[in-house]
């Protein structure tokens, strides 16, 4: 795993992210897709389980859909585009350089969260009930 603590940054969070990354996320986060109102409603506010998520936030060159720092997982939304030869090579590029942070990366698409929005919730449950107890939280 990379230090998380070896990059400058405004919040340890941001894993040393650019003025120019976080402006794009502050822009992503003014306009969201309907999904991710509805799971950013889902997550706000520490409605899962007590823990913070936050919106569209930067780590290093990227962003997150949705990221919890005390567990290290982020929540990727994928729309049509994300099924793209290039895009998805793109994303698994990004997962793994996520992984090397020690961050988990769960993803679900834009359909699941519209049309089954119940399993999509169990499943984050799930996955950060399982996400503490790896980390011994």
């Amino acid at each position: 795993h990379r230090d998380l603590h070896s990059f400058p940054t405004r919040r340890s969070s941001d894993l040393g992210a650019s003025p120019e990354t976080i402006e794009a996320a502050t822009f992503l986060r003014r306009n969201t897709t309907k999904a991710e109102k509805l799971l950013w409603f889902f997550l706000q506010k520490k409605k899962v389980l007590g823990l913070h998520f936050r919106q569209q936030h930067p780590i290093f060159i990227f962003i997150a859909d949705f990221y919890c720092h005390s567990l290290k997982l982020v929540i990727e939304v994928d729309g049509r585009y994300h099924k793209s030869k290039e895009q998805s090579q793109y994303d698994i590029n990004r997962t793994g350089e996520m992984n090397d942070f020690g961050i988990k990366v769960i993803r679900y698409t834009n359909e699941q969260i519209e049309h089954d929005f119940k399993t999509v919730k169990q499943s984050i449950i799930k996955e950060c009930v399982k996400r503490k107890q790896e980390l011994a939280i």
